[in-house]
């Protein structure tokens, strides 16, 4: 077996060093990532958010220009119409 010598502790611990510092080097990078999709899912979520309002005012829209055709059908029929909604 070797001989554990302090100059052989010295090499290994600065190559340890030199690992360490390079994993928090690629941590940095991997949290700037992560923050990087965070943001573009926030803003994706607000895009849907957006587009779920929109829908809503369009069927709300929509119900009124039913509401409309109904009673115009209704008058020509000559039936009176009772809306209760």
């Amino acid at each position: 077996m070797a001989e554990i010598t302090n100059e052989l502790m010295y090499e290994l611990l600065k190559r340890m060093q030199g690992d360490i510092s390079l994993m928090r080097s690629d941590m940095r990078d991997v949290k700037q990532e992560i923050n990087a999709m965070r943001g573009t899912m926030v803003s994706m979520q607000q895009d849907i958010h957006n587009i779920y309002g929109i829908l809503f005012q369009h069927g709300e829209r929509l119900d009124r220009i039913e509401r409309r055709l109904d009673l115009r059908k209704l008058a020509e029929a000559g039936v009176s119409f009772n809306y209760h909604g």
